[in-house]
């Protein structure tokens, strides 16, 4: 059958080839669009990810219910591959910004369906940007596996990604794959420092292993009932062991913060996995519309939401810090992980004239001690409270000062 016949009636006279690229052209524009946004700011950018998630729906749908005539009009099996690709980071970057564990499970599948169906495969070793979009999506991969706690996965891509990388050197010698090589470094000495935790129980919370929250003890006679809602994590320490942007520490905070899958959808899925994921059609993964199948159990509390950072400056920091302050609830808890080497002296001079050197840390520290985030909604200029200069030669001079300001309390 010619590849010019309508795709479906919804098209009209519209060849299923140009149907098929002005989706993808579509799809393009809105992916561009959120790719580099941050994990923080959910709230103004959830409608807008819906609506980028709709549109791969209806792509992925679209070739797959018309993938012979595709074939026929010339699509390549990597740009399927494409498409998959970038709905698995959808789901990722979904799950980052809302801590569901659907999210992580439906990236998984689809990046498993990739590497199960080699969509890369044809021509791997003749095009450089084909050997280029394979090494991404090892990177992409590694991190969903690792954040997924699936080991066995990881260690297959790692070796996988170490065989590709000596093919590409040999075969595209006038390319430099230096960064490549400090990837694997890299994953390498994430894995050797993170073996000691490898045959213990799992750093999630598990209602298997830990007792449900309806069991701890509560505080009573209280005004209103706090949750924690969302953690800011970020990691200072220099020369870190670390992954991409997740370093070892950040990586098991997320964990610990974290609900061990353990809904009716997931304890009917235990069976090892076919390759495909679960409920996938003959195509491959199957469509963004299935995120709502529960792998969670409802009747424990959500997972809050995180924002990872890595190494950012303060003024990053306290912005991020003020737009999830903003976002918060009110019935809402932040939880912030700030994890530095610290500071041998615990008083600390004045900052130093233009041109000094001043250690990575002591600068951090510095920067710190002029933020202080009020629970009233005026302003305070820095020292302009005699009595804050008394107060921060102390304990507050060392630190980022969170809370109420003065001894008027909370509010």
């Amino acid at each position: 059958m010619s590849h010019n016949h309508p795709p479906h009636s919804g098209y009209g006279n519209i060849p299923v080839s140009e149907v098929y690229w002005n989706l993808v052209s579509k799809a393009d524009k809105k992916f561009s669009k959120i790719r580099d946004l941050p994990y923080y700011q959910r709230t103004r950018y959830d409608t807008y990810f819906y609506k980028v998630f709709k549109v791969y729906t209806q792509l992925w749908k679209f070739q797959q219910e018309n993938r012979q005539k595709l074939v026929e009009a010339g699509i390549k099996r990597w740009e399927i591959g494409e498409i998959a690709s970038r709905i698995g980071q959808l789901y990722f970057g979904q799950y980052m910004r809302t801590g569901e564990a659907n999210y992580l499970a439906e990236s998984y599948i689809f990046y498993e369906a990739i590497l199960t169906r080699e969509y890369f495969k044809d021509g791997l070793y003749q095009d450089v940007s084909l050997a280029s979009k394979q090494l991404r999506f090892f990177a992409r991969f590694l991190t969903v596996c690792l954040v997924s706690n699936r080991r066995e996965m990881v260690y297959q891509l790692v070796n996988q990604l170490k065989m590709l990388l000596d093919e590409c050197r040999r075969t595209f010698q006038e390319t430099d794959f230096k960064e490549w090589k400090i990837v694997i470094q890299e994953i390498m000495k994430f894995l050797k420092a993170d073996t000691a935790f490898m045959n213990l129980r799992p750093l999630r919370y598990s209602v298997v292993l830990d007792l449900h929250p309806d069991c701890l003890p509560h505080v009573t006679d209280v005004k209103r009932k706090l949750r924690l809602k969302d953690a800011l994590v970020c990691s200072y320490h220099p020369n870190e062991v670390k992954f991409a942007e997740l370093t070892l520490d950040t990586f098991r905070m997320l964990q610990n913060l974290e609900w061990e899958p353990s809904g009716s959808f997931y304890q009917a899925n235990l069976a090892p996995s076919t390759g495909l994921g679960s409920g996938a059609g003959q195509n491959g993964a199957s469509g963004p519309s299935r995120v709502n199948q529960d792998i969670t159990d409802p009747t424990l509390p959500p997972n809050p939401r995180k924002a990872i950072l890595f190494r950012p400056s303060v003024t990053h920091f306290m912005a991020v810090l003020g737009t999830v302050c903003e976002e918060l609830p009110s019935d809402g808890i932040l939880l912030i992980y700030l994890s530095a080497s610290g500071n041998s002296s615990h008083v600390i001079s004045s900052p130093t004239r233009a041109g000094s050197s001043i250690g990575y840390t002591e600068s951090l520290v510095r920067g710190f001690q002029y933020h202080s985030i009020n629970s009233d909604s005026s302003p305070t200029s820095p020292g302009s409270d005699s009595t804050e200069s008394t107060d921060h030669s102390g304990y507050a001079a060392d630190c980022l000062h969170i809370g109420p300001h003065g001894p008027g309390g909370g509010k």
